[in-house]
């Protein structure tokens, strides 16, 4: 298993937004989660691998939780560097969400309920580097 840190330097080398032929994308909807305790387990800032969600989130670089489907379907795996087209910046995969769920991202908010609330349900477009 990849450290969080190699995790974070291959999706930095991913380039975001490029139009080369080994891209795929994807239509999800987008909800957002936050490390609060009524939203979480008892670990809440604690991804599905392990990882230390806040330690992962820096400047141009935020976390996602995605559906159990598009790992197994659609071939993104942790530490996948994600672009949500009309969203800056770069996006990686260091959590999943329950089997109940398809064709869904969750963006990690950290504490800011507020800004979870105001982004809602969205349908957005997603896009990887395939592998």
């Amino acid at each position: 298993m990849r450290t969080l840190a190699a995790a974070l330097a291959l999706a930095l080398a991913t380039p975001a937004g490029s139009a080369e032929p080994g891209r795929a994308s994807l239509n999800v909807t987008a909800t957002a989660y936050n490390s609060v305790d009524t939203q979480t387990d008892g670990s809440p800032h604690v991804g599905a691998w392990g990882d230390d969600l806040d330690a992962a989130v820096q400047p141009g670089i935020r976390v996602i939780a995605v559906s159990q489907d598009l790992l197994a379907e659609h071939g993104l795996r942790r530490g996948q560097g994600v672009r949500i087209h009309g969203l800056k910046g770069e996006f990686v995969v260091l959590d999943k969400m329950p089997k109940r769920w398809t064709h869904r991202i969750d963006i990690y908010m950290q504490k800011d309920v507020r800004a979870a609330r105001k982004w809602g349900r969205r349908r957005v477009k997603i896009s990887w580097t395939a592998s």
